[in-house]
């Protein structure tokens, strides 16, 4: 197969901006990794989508976009245009040069159970917008069939893992709003969402303080963990249920804050136990694994923390743990490149998800091709 240009976009559960990737890929293994970019959502952008998702928790219907979801998608769209614009002047680059966009849209509500998962973005407006052909609703075919819909990143890990001179079995973790992790032996994927990551952290800054996140861990290296609250945090159950399974980034929200004692807390304690919680997480997760990773790699926004890096490091000795960006990735634009891999996959009918990370009963390929209108 030939190798196409693709480009990337990634709005994760933080919501805080839209990363753009551009890689050369055939859907099986990657020729090239691009230049990355990054579109901030500014305040108001953000309150919008703050709101969308507060209201999206009694959904019932994945297409209705009314109220403040209609206002969020359009943010949305307009966002990741401009985001693929000014990316692409930046580099020097026009539309004809790119075969297809990858878009994630942005998550409101997931809840597989219910055979729910909810992005907002309109691929079609977006394709029209750009005068690329999009790819969007990436995650819908998955829970249709059964599966979890998440996560999708871990066959691009595997492509990426291939690339890397270190012995099998490897374990990628991704520390986005939630923290979720990919085990690679050779084929082999097993994958699933570990708990909080980046979300609830997040959102107990914003409460208390305004600022969006924990800049640099600063609250969270001045605090003292609650030991006690971390396990009564864990003892929940779904950190024993054995994967398949994902979550909604809302779905500890209630439980942590009761269990955790945070409204007691200041936000240097509340913020270190909160970080804390993350990384005892991750560490228990390894229980469900077929085997002990030999090496751990981390991405995402987390990796950009940290007192979060030290206290993974510890919970996960003596394994070696190292950022994407230490092993030649990006931390930051992982997913994105992932977005823009899973497009090429889709245009050429390739499996998204396997058993091992969703659940789904059989390789399935998924998302929706929006073409520009003539």
């Amino acid at each position: 197969m030939s190798y196409l240009s693709a480009i990337g976009l990634m709005s994760g559960t933080s919501y805080d901006g839209v990363d753009v990737a551009l890689i050369n890929t055939d859907g099986e293994s990657i020729g090239r990794l691009g230049p990355t970019g990054y579109r901030a959502y500014d305040d108001s952008e953000r309150a919008v989508l703050r709101r969308a998702i507060a209201c999206s928790s009694n959904l019932t219907d994945r297409n209705a976009r009314t109220g403040v979801l209609a206002e969020a998608e359009a943010v949305i769209d307009a966002a990741h245009a401009d985001a693929v614009t000014t990316f692409l002047h930046a580099n020097g680059l026009s539309a004809r040069d790119v075969a297809v966009v990858g878009f994630h849209g942005q998550t409101v509500l997931h809840q597989p159970g219910r055979h729910l998962t909810v992005q907002l973005g309109n691929g079609a407006d977006l394709a029209s917008r750009l005068g690329i052909p999009v790819v969007y609703d990436l995650r819908a075919a998955d829970v249709a069939a059964g599966g979890e819909g998440a996560p999708l990143v871990p066959v691009y890990h595997r492509a990426m893992v291939r690339m890397l001179d270190r012995p099998p079995p490897v374990g990628v973790l991704n520390l986005g709003g939630v923290a979720n992790l990919t085990f690679i032996d050779g084929e082999e994927l097993v994958a699933f969402d570990v708990g909080p990551g980046n979300a609830l952290i997040d959102d107990f800054i914003r409460l208390r303080t305004g600022a969006s996140h924990d800049a640099d861990g600063i609250n969270a290296a001045a605090g003292v963990v609650d030991e006690a609250s971390v396990a009564r945090v864990l003892a929940h159950p779904y950190f024993a249920r054995r994967p398949p399974k994902s979550l909604d980034r809302n779905e500890f929200r209630h439980w942590v804050a009761e269990e955790g004692g945070l409204a007691k807390k200041s936000v240097e304690d509340g913020a270190a136990t909160l970080t804390a919680i993350t990384a005892a997480a991750i560490a228990l997760a390894r229980s469900l694994l077929p085997r002990a990773p030999v090496h751990w790699i981390a991405a995402g926004g987390g990796t950009r923390n940290p007192v979060l890096m030290r206290m993974l490091a510890k919970q996960l000795a003596p394994t070696g743990l190292a950022t994407a960006n230490e092993v030649g990735w990006s931390a930051d634009a992982l997913e994105a490149q992932a977005l823009a891999y899973l497009a090429v996959r889709s245009l050429r009918d390739l499996p998204l998800t396997f058993p091992g990370t969703t659940g789904v009963a059989r390789p399935m390929t998924g998302g929706v091709l929006a073409k520009p209108r003539e």
